[in-house]
């Protein structure tokens, strides 16, 4: 089956279908939105479903109720989650797998507080170039709100089932016997467990724990990136009109890449992001801050930094890297074990694709448990299915990225004439009704990139995006 055709099954919005309890125990390392997700996918093939999370997640405890009646001071970002205060996007393919996953979850967090902005109400710049026609349909739909906010409810659902409980605890190990996963190591003691699942992150100890016990790495790859981004809250009047705001700087002869964005959230705010590369480095000083939305992005950033109260502190962040570690190519690996989320791979987060690949990596693991898997063999299947999706997001995110000049790859085979297509293509989106919404589903990851490459929609994009 070819990888589109594959992306396709991961990224459907039909319920799974059927249930068969495969374990007594499994175990989730990580309470994050992976872990959470993972989670509620083993929820209908175990007895009993483990969440192992560092942080205290009892402290962290919130309803429903409680979020809907104080959205700002009834969550904040996890220790954990260091990026937890930055705006974070969760697009229309996540969406559809949290709806997948959890029915009602839409209405749910729109009753919490959610914002829900009108179709057609998103203005997007490229290069300082408004698009005259914001695009409408699947991709254009948006669920927002902070990240904390959006873990809560989550969580709140995950833990509402009967047989899913969190410990707090730090993962320190695997029990490995006759080479399947039969434990795990927790502040110094042993839990069995019949499958494991890996979401501890960016920083996963998986590959040191497995090449400890005599298994390879998996092969990781980076790309350099050196992103420097800054997030802002204001106060947002309660009968301001909702709606979103994207830039986009593409670097070249006298320009800088840059990447802002700003949403509605709950509580009444706006969550603000600006970014730069390398050597440009937004600081933490709120004057400056106003300073560089009015001087480097269109006025509405402007008019919403200076005409707003603050809501909180600037936060800043640092991501050296993306990386992916390359599970696939691994034949020898335990059984019973695999990896999502970030442990997987780890993307440029403004392009938005980290929450929502972690929500695609539980497709697969549902698609892999309800494939009758031999459960005493490595889970190749799984990987393959997480490949196709960290392909997907990969390919999109680094295209961009390479073109950035402190960026020195890899570099894909053919890589300028993909780049100069690119180009043409985002030219295309920003005058063409149909480029725009093909571009708007693979970016927003409901379609493979290879929606891109048909014969008809290339000859259309390059006609367009020359005449530009």
């Amino acid at each position: 089956m070819s990888a589109a055709s594959r992306f396709a099954a991961i990224t459907t919005s039909e319920p799974p279908a059927g249930t068969r309890v495969l374990f007594r125990t499994a175990v989730v390392l990580g309470g994050s939105v992976a872990g959470l997700m993972a989670a509620r996918v083993l929820s209908d093939h175990a007895d009993h479903v483990l969440i192992v999370e560092r942080d205290d997640l009892a402290a962290l405890d919130v309803s429903d109720e409680q979020l809907a009646a104080d959205p700002v001071g009834a969550t904040g970002p996890r220790p954990g989650v260091p990026q937890g205060s930055q705006v974070h996007a969760l697009l229309p393919s996540g969406q559809r797998q949290l709806e997948r996953f959890f029915p009602g979850f839409g209405q749910q967090a729109l009753d919490a507080g959610a914002v829900d902005p009108p179709p057609g109400t998103n203005r997007f710049y490229m290069d300082g170039e408004l698009r005259d026609d914001p695009p409408t349909g699947p991709a254009a739909q948006a669920l927002i709100s902070s990240r904390p906010f959006l873990e809560a409810l989550i969580r709140n659902r995950v833990l509402a089932l009967p047989n899913v409980r969190a410990v707090h605890g730090r993962a320190e190990g695997l029990r490995i016997e006759n080479g399947a996963v039969t434990g795990v190591r927790v502040d110094g003691a042993e839990q069995d467990a019949d499958f494991v699942v890996d979401a501890t992150g960016r920083s996963s100890r998986l590959s040191d724990w497995l090449e400890a016990d005599g298994f390879p790495r998996p092969p990781m790859q980076r790309m350099g990136i050196k992103l420097n981004y800054a997030t802002q809250l204001f106060q947002r009047p309660a009968d301001a009109p909702v709606w979103t705001c994207i830039s986009i700087a593409n670097p070249g002869p006298g320009k800088v890449a840059r990447i802002g964005g700003f949403t509605p959230i709950e509580g009444d705010r706006w969550t603000m992001l600006v970014s730069g590369y390398a050597d440009d480095k937004p600081g933490r000083d709120a004057d400056e801050y106003r300073e560089r939305c009015v001087r480097d992005f269109p006025a509405e950033f402007g008019r919403v930094a200076t005409g707003s109260a603050a809501a909180g502190e600037v936060v800043t962040y640092h991501q050296a890297d993306s990386r992916r570690r390359d599970f696939h190519v691994l034949r020898r690996f335990p059984a019973r074990l695999v990896a999502a989320g970030d442990a997987v791979a780890s993307f440029n987060p403004v392009y938005g694709q980290g929450m929502t690949s972690a929500m695609l990596h539980a497709s697969c693991l549902s698609e892999y448990l309800r494939g009758a898997p031999a459960l005493d063999r490595p889970a190749l299947s799984y990987f393959a299915d997480v490949k196709v999706v960290v392909d997907a997001a990969w390919q999109v995110s680094t295209m961009a990225d390479l073109a950035l000049p402190h960026v020195d790859g890899p570099y894909p085979r053919g890589y300028k004439m993909i780049q100069r297509i690119s180009g043409l293509i985002f030219k295309a989106s920003m005058r063409d009704r149909r480029i725009n919404l093909r571009l708007g589903e693979v970016t927003t990851m409901l379609a493979h990139p290879s929606a891109l490459t048909s014969p008809g929609f290339l000859l259309r994009a390059v006609a367009i995006g020359a005449r530009a």
